[in-house]
């Protein structure tokens, strides 16, 4: 059975912008359903990084914003805190970075709460039937919300191939130690020249592997550890090395087992909304956007997260590459995101339809 994903395309006309249209998105996908009165609704977004310009802009979250209300719902904005220590691995620094993006409560007229808390570790564990794993720890904010909004910005990744709303849900919604959990088969290696033995890696450690050893750095007993990553979002001077490389399928599984973690207990509560709109080729944590590989293609809306996936990188796929781009000289029908990053990023939304969260058959219906 297939699912409908609502499809605005980029032309617009008097007293019918694209704000408005993907206004009217969200309630032909279902909306007023997914919202009872008085729900706390998370609006999961990507605040970008500063410097970076793809990400979603403000205007359209307070769109959102005012969509959730009338529906009902009580909305906050929100994302988790990032594993690499660029602009939003705190929440202090996150919702600096956010606010000078453009997200303060006068333009989305919303309050802004970051998912894992201060420093990440505000998380819930989640019981899961993956092939990774059997519980994934996901933002406080996100599990606790009733229903929950998910405002994706289509591109390429360069980990992935595809970044559209599964990772945006699953990676975007992991706790910090749950990113490095996905990121790669964990093994903290302590940095000795860096480590100031304060302590806190041994009193966040779980499972009591860590200890400060006679030379007043710490150390890791690896008979004990599980490779939790909880060391590396506790240490405040980054003296616990972050591993990043791991296998491209694995890390697409990896990450749609989180999102399941993060959607479970909300089955219709959650409506999708992406934009395939300034797809560059690269993530949108990079402090910087390049040229957009193809056309401003539309906004599309879903309750069905597979489907709005596939539709997404289907109409990427059928467009032709911009000249001046990384998607120069493609034609239509050529797999973009493949053939730019050189992962097939397809992995994931096939997945995510082998554990039940959707389907990859869908009906493309055009709203005016």
């Amino acid at each position: 059975m297939s699912a409908s994903v609502f499809y605005a395309p980029m032309r617009s006309k008097m007293k019918r912008s694209l704000v408005s249209r993907a206004g009217n998105l969200l309630a032909r996908a279902g909306l007023a359903d997914a919202v009872a009165a008085d729900d706390l609704v998370a609006v999961k977004l990507h605040f970008g990084e500063e410097g970076n310009t793809g990400f979603v802009h403000p205007i359209y979250l307070r769109e959102v914003v005012k969509r959730v209300r009338e529906a009902g719902g009580r909305p906050f904005l929100t994302d988790a805190n990032t594993l690499y220590r660029g602009q939003r691995a705190n929440a202090v620094d996150h919702l600096a970075c956010a606010i000078h993006n453009g997200f303060s409560y006068a333009t989305v007229d919303a309050p802004l709460i970051i998912a894992d808390g201060l420093d990440g570790r505000d998380a819930v564990d989640v019981p899961v039937s993956g092939r990774h794993f059997e519980s994934v720890r996901i933002g406080a904010a996100a599990v606790h919300a009733d229903a929950m909004v998910v405002v994706t910005h289509v591109k390429g990744h360069e980990a992935t191939g595809f970044g559209g709303a599964l990772k945006n849900v699953g990676m975007g919604l992991g706790c910090r130690s749950a990113k490095q959990r996905m990121h790669a088969d964990f093994r903290p290696e302590v940095r000795a020249a860096t480590c100031t033995a304060c302590g806190r890696c041994v009193k966040w450690c779980p499972v009591g592997a860590i200890a400060i050893g006679p030379d007043r750095v710490a150390e890791v007993d690896y008979a004990i550890c599980y490779g939790c990553g909880e060391c590396v979002a506790a240490c405040p001077y980054g003296a616990i090395a972050t591993q990043w490389k791991t296998d491209a399928n694995m890390l697409q599984e990896k990450i749609v087992e989180h999102a399941a973690g993060a959607l479970s207990g909300k089955n219709g509560k959650v409506v999708y909304l992406s934009f395939v709109t300034a797809v560059s080729p690269d993530c949108d944590c990079w402090s910087f956007s390049d040229a957009p590989i193809v056309p401003d293609l539309g906004v599309l809306a879903s309750t069905d997260i597979v489907a709005i996936e596939q539709a997404a990188y289907d109409l990427v796929t059928q467009a032709t590459g911009l000249a001046g781009s990384l998607g120069e000289g493609m034609d239509a029908g050529s797999d973009k995101f493949t053939a730019i990053t050189g992962v097939d990023g397809t992995r994931a939304i096939a997945y995510a339809e082998e554990m039940g969260l959707g389907t990859r058959q869908y009906e493309l219906v055009t709203v005016d």
